[in-house]
């Protein structure tokens, strides 16, 4: 997959792409589909396939000092688009030129001359320009005006969860939806998010410096910040590690919270146990992805009890992925 920043340098041979166009936070199951849309329409007509998406995230640049709320950071996104095939990534820099264009002069002068899409496939809510005055008929219309194609992709339900839920359930409630994946990680429900993203809910980070307090009690961990990562409910979690051993995923025991039993942290971390591992992690980037939730972040009145814990919450991590293996 090619990656372009911005439209100014577009080869010839990147143009005439069909693409999905859209945030994607999370590249969850309706993400996908508006993605294997334009994937296969690309296919269809023998042209390149793309993706259109914004970094940052436009809700960050109109509202810097809202809490985090990303469910993929970039470098994850970009790396789930080249595993699903994407021959295009154009991950536009989102920031004033873009916030001020109208939605028909980002059709005419973005999508249409500067990237010289043939077409693009967009979900039902997708919203575009100033004032978020697009809507998806503005992008049909302003597409079509152009000379181009544009496919509006209806909402992905999950199927399985309205069928146990019954006929009378409101279908708009399994919609695929970052919302849900949301809703699901604050309720401390990693197993509800991973099945609207299609795979366990995942945080990418560099491992850094911390005080080695785990190691002094026999739990030694990598401390990765959650770096804009929305927080999920505070607590111990069975997770999977990815990163630390090449070749293979290494098992593990996370907390994931402030560390109140020795002072807390001003921001909440990623604390990762990996069983069975011994090595250097300092410096190295890790992508936990988050299994189980086995308790909340509580306060213990000592360290050999936080210890005595460790052992068991470990204990329950390790047979709750053996059983999900």
């Amino acid at each position: 997959m090619r990656l372009y920043r911005d439209t100014v340098r577009v080869p010839a041979d990147a143009r005439g792409a069909i693409a999905a166009i859209g945030n994607f936070d999370g590249l969850h199951r309706g993400h996908q589909a508006v993605i294997g849309e334009a994937m296969r329409l690309a296919r269809a007509k023998g042209c390149p396939s793309a993706v259109v998406t914004f970094e940052p995230h436009p809700r960050r640049f109109f509202k810097p000092d809202l809490p985090p709320f990303l469910l993929a950071g970039a470098r994850m996104k970009i790396g789930l688009l080249r595993t699903a095939g994407i021959d295009l990534c154009f991950a536009l820099r989102f920031g004033r030129p873009l916030a001020g264009m109208t939605a028909e002069a980002f059709v005419a002068d973005v999508l249409v001359r500067d990237l010289g899409l043939a077409g693009v496939v967009a979900g039902y809510d997708f919203v575009f320009g100033k004032g978020r005055a697009g809507s998806p008929e503005t992008l049909v219309a302003e597409m079509a005006r152009a000379g181009r194609v544009a496919k509006i992709v209806a909402p992905a339900l999950d199927a399985a969860a309205a069928g146990r839920a019954g006929a009378e359930g409101d279908p708009e409630a399994f919609v695929y939806s970052s919302t849900g994946v949301r809703d699901a990680l604050k309720a401390g429900d990693p197993r509800a998010a991973a099945r609207i993203l299609g795979r366990p809910f995942a945080i990418d980070g560099r491992v850094r410096r911390g005080d080695a307090r785990g190691r002094t009690i026999g739990f030694p961990t990598a401390n990765i910040a959650l770096d804009g990562y929305l927080p999920p409910a505070f607590g111990v979690y069975a997770v999977r590690v990815d990163g630390a051993a090449e070749g293979r995923t290494v098992a593990g025991v996370a907390n994931l919270g402030v560390r109140p039993t020795v002072g807390g942290d001003p921001a909440p971390r990623l604390e990762v146990h990996l069983f069975d591992f011994d090595g250097d992690l300092y410096g190295r980037r890790l992508v936990v992805s988050l299994v189980e939730f086995l308790r909340p972040e509580r306060k213990f009145e000592s360290l050999d009890a936080l210890k005595a814990q460790i052992a068991t919450d470990a204990a329950a991590a390790r047979a709750t992925l053996d059983r999900s293996a």
